[in-house]
């Protein structure tokens, strides 16, 4: 059997509008990794990942690949495993969002921590996104859902995305992953089972709106 024979049974003939979307992944870490790795080999080879991180030995509990480049850039390292991978090796705040060309990506996945990037991804592209709220703290993979940004419940973090979106008078819906579960600890500590859950979610939700686009 080839490499994508296995997914393709299960795609049928959506699987060309795998290989012909282009995606835009903002964050490489617990989630985003998972994510990445999920639609690559899923048959996604258009995609574009920034991030401006390296790994070091806190990342290796959860993100892919880390401990085999400690020290070494996320987005440079990931491309060693990803060939076809387009890199930005940048950090992602609101200015770098409000200058970004989101126009030519189908999809726009969200997998970073910063609230004002993210608000303002939010507000300049809602329509193409899916974003990921807090993975941390949690313990149980099956209360991560996905959801309309309002929606969504059971994280502070989410509620905090809310409530500044209300203020700024953003009322548009787009989708969100999430979890129900409250927060264990108060220290940001990580979950592989969690972590990785929210991105793999993340993929098979952008996978999902794929296949809907005519």
């Amino acid at each position: 059997m080839q490499k994508y024979d296995r997914i393709k049974l299960v795609l049928k003939d959506d699987f060309s509008k795998l290989e012909d979307a282009k995606i835009l992944l903002l964050g490489v870490g617990g989630v985003g990794s998972f994510c990445l790795d999920c639609l690559y080999r899923s048959g996604v080879k258009d995609i574009t990942i920034v991030d401006f991180d390296t790994y070091d030995k806190s990342n290796q509990n959860r993100q892919m690949w880390s401990e085999l480049h400690e020290g070494e850039t996320k987005v440079d390292a990931l491309k060693e495993h990803y060939p076809e991978l387009h890199v930005i090796n940048r950090r992602i705040d609101e200015a770098w969002v409000q200058e970004f060309d989101f126009e030519p990506y189908d999809l726009v996945l969200d997998a970073i921590d910063d609230r004002n990037a993210k608000l303002a991804i939010a507000q300049k592209c809602h329509k193409k996104l899916i974003s990921s709220f807090g993975s941390a703290k949690r313990l149980d993979p099956t209360k991560v859902q996905v959801g309309d940004i309002w929606k969504s419940y059971g994280d502070k973090f989410g509620a905090k995305i809310r409530y500044e979106l209300k203020k700024r008078g953003f009322n548009k819906k787009y989708k969100v992953i999430f979890s129900s579960e409250e927060a264990v600890i108060k220290e940001k500590g990580s979950f592989m089972g969690v972590t990785a859950t929210f991105g793999l979610t993340m993929c098979a939700e952008a996978i999902k709106k794929l296949r809907e686009e005519k």
